[in-house]
């Protein structure tokens, strides 16, 4: 297999693929429509003018998805997932919402949710305008700037970074696990006290909860350039040990996102590096992705006791319901912030009594402080959790310290917190200009570029930041992006590509 030159021209890459042809346009609609007519049949609660908004958000966040259904774009291309996990954000999820009458808990509701949900869609129609827009701007101007010469694996240098890295992460490991008097001690700090138990920790996990990542990069440097592709259940069980390997690694602290993000991760150095996944495994991963995360839930408040739920659908169902932890939170908290971002607005509003100020920035100002750590900064600025409590439950709940509030926000949420409504449609823009960044180096890092090993983690911060805080985000690239990206840095060199791949695998040229 030869490799072309690295870095297209203004003229061949263009913009981002375009997703506008007619005919999409025509699918999107219709495939959008047809939807929104099986939940009008589906539910009574649905007949309400919150459709119409909702419908338009699905129409526009749906073209890229639509592309990526038809192949027009890659399976792991930044704009089309994000189109496909869009339309669950921002149409699926409202629809359901109402469908399903699931709301926020422990709020004084509104007197009519939908009415809420449709004034948020309308200043997402907004904001998807405006991400739109940005990201063909943003890609037009990427387009005209010369590419970079590429990064190149250096087998010596990779073997003994990475190879220093597992052995440092592993021993990294080992002392957490000791710290804690062994695994089951560590299980059961993390049940007594989700909070707490690993206060400080945050600097020790970013090294010692790389190890399967970097595991996972060293395999996928040993098969490149070999001429027989590994097989499906080969790949299948690499990624089943993967995920063990994850859940030893930081899973057992109950950290969902940074398991199912990592599985993201290694599924893309695959797709990338190793062998191209078919379009029907992707959707086969979602239904995984869904189910792990919804019983993954039981292990986030049972602990070990989750196993109980093993019983029998009459015990799980029992165990779901009185922790909260139904299909409902899956598929509606965890993967969307429709009723979180609706409330907030109504409070924001002037609504029921609120005397929320703006925080004009202080959120992210204390996520910045995050960098410095607590045992040398204990009173570091509470930011998110101070702002969200007020603006949920009232400025003198958090004095008071009879409530605090544990949302997540999301981009347009946090925006909202600093400077009201107005501010949901330019948080956006931050979004375009991520997407298109991260699709130019899609393209232009070609076949032989050590750097595809981070694609897929730059790839999954493009659609994070539409569903997390800026303290999420900040955290997500600092504990799971910096020992990784260094180990490529460390273990390639910069230089152009000759020859064919497998040339390029074995000598390092």
């Amino acid at each position: 297999m030869s490799v072309g030159p690295i870095g297209l021209t203004a003229a061949s890459e263009g913009r981002l693929a375009r997703p506008g042809q007619l005919d999409s346009v025509f699918v999107a609609s219709g495939g959008a429509m047809l939807i929104l007519l099986g939940a009008l049949f589906a539910s009574d609660r649905t007949w309400h003018w919150f459709t119409l908004p909702t419908l338009v958000c699905g129409a526009l966040i749906s073209l890229d998805a639509v592309d990526w259904f038809r192949g027009r774009r890659d399976v792991f291309d930044p704009a089309g997932i994000v189109g496909v996990l869009g339309t669950h954000i921002f149409f699926m999820a409202p629809l359901l919402h109402v469908a399903r009458d699931y709301w926020l808990l422990y709020v004084t509701p509104p007197d009519d949710w939908r009415e809420w949900i449709g004034k948020m869609s309308l200043l997402n129609i907004i904001g998807i305008i405006v991400y739109l827009f940005t990201r063909e701007v943003t890609a037009s101007w990427l387009s005209g700037r010369r590419s970079r010469a590429p990064w190149v694996i250096d087998r010596e240098k990779f073997a003994m970074v990475v190879g220093l890295g597992l052995l440092g992460t592993a021993l990294l490991q080992g002392w957490v696990y000791a710290s804690y008097g062994g695994l089951s001690g560590y299980v059961g700090a993390y049940a007594e006290d989700q909070e707490n138990s690993f206060q400080g920790m945050g600097w020790i996990f970013a090294f010692s909860e790389s190890f399967p990542i970097l595991a996972m990069m060293a395999v996928a440097v040993l098969v490149w350039g070999r001429d027989r592709t590994p097989s499906w259940p080969a790949i299948g069980l690499v990624l089943f040990g993967f995920l063990a390997l994850k859940l030893i690694f930081g899973g057992l602290r109950g950290s969902r996102s940074s398991t199912v993000w990592a599985l993201f991760w290694a599924t893309g150095i695959v797709h990338l590096r190793v062998r191209p996944i078919p379009r029907k495994v992707v959707g086969l991963g979602l239904v995984f992705l869904i189910a792990f995360m919804y019983v993954y839930g039981f292990y986030k408040n049972y602990g070990m006791n989750a196993l109980d739920a093993l019983e029998g659908s009459d015990r799980m169902s029992e165990m779901a319901s009185r922790s909260n932890r139904t299909l409902d939170v899956a598929i509606l908290s965890d993967l969307g912030r429709a009723d979180v971002q609706a409330y907030l607005l109504f409070r924001l509003a002037g609504s029921a009594g609120s005397d929320y100020s703006y925080a004009f920035g202080k959120t992210y100002l204390a996520t910045a402080t995050m960098l410095v750590p607590k045992s040398i900064w204990p009173g570091r600025p509470d930011g998110k959790v101070r702002q969200g409590t007020e603006a949920l439950y009232g400025r003198t709940t958090y004095a008071l310290r009879s409530m605090r509030a544990s949302q997540v926000y999301g981009l347009a949420g946090e925006a909202m917190l600093n400077f009201g409504p107005a501010a949901v449609p330019i948080s956006y823009v931050v979004l375009g200009a991520v997407v298109a960044q991260v699709g130019c180096w899609f393209r232009r890092w070609g076949p032989g570029d050590s750097r595809r090993l981070l694609l897929p983690f730059l790839i999954n911060l493009a659609f994070v930041l539409i569903v997390s805080d800026s303290d999420n985000i900040l955290f997500f690239l600092l504990k799971d992006g910096a020992v990784p990206s260094l180990i490529v840095a460390l273990g390639s060199r910069r230089g152009a590509l000759s020859g064919t791949f497998p040339e390029i695998v074995r000598t390092g040229a």
